[in-house]
């Protein structure tokens, strides 16, 4: 039984920082690739950043430069560690795990998904 169990989450103001962890259990394949994803109300899921076994990291543009993902493999914990956010950052953040090399754009490949996060950025 896989399990993606986040935390971290929270209420921050715009410009502040925080640390958004996930730690995965049961999952038996290899390689494989971890991201985050987040759903702000009314709107789509999207892709936020992901890190693939060997360590190769992707983010979505609104967050290059802010956004830093890694994971601890040994613990198999991933991190996102968001600097500087702003308020459309707001959403409720989700852990995601898949099979081999997965794209943050492409939703269908991540096969396994934790129950979410809420951050929120007040200006």
């Amino acid at each position: 039984q896989v399990q993606l169990v986040e935390s971290g989450g929270g209420s921050v103001q715009a410009g502040g920082s925080l640390r958004l962890s996930c730690a995965a259990s049961g999952y038996s394949y290899s390689p494989y690739s971890m991201g985050c994803f987040r759903q702000a109300p009314g709107k789509e899921r999207e892709g936020v950043a992901a890190i693939d076994s060997v360590g190769l990291t992707s983010y979505a543009d609104t967050v290059k430069g802010r956004l830093t993902i890694s994971k601890d493999n040994a613990k198999n914990t991933l991190h996102l560690q968001m600097n500087s956010l702003k308020p459309e950052d707001t959403a409720m953040y989700y852990c995601a795990a898949g099979p081999f090399r997965q794209r943050i754009t492409v939703i269908a490949g991540w096969r396994y998904w934790g129950q979410g996060t809420q951050v929120t950025v007040s200006s």
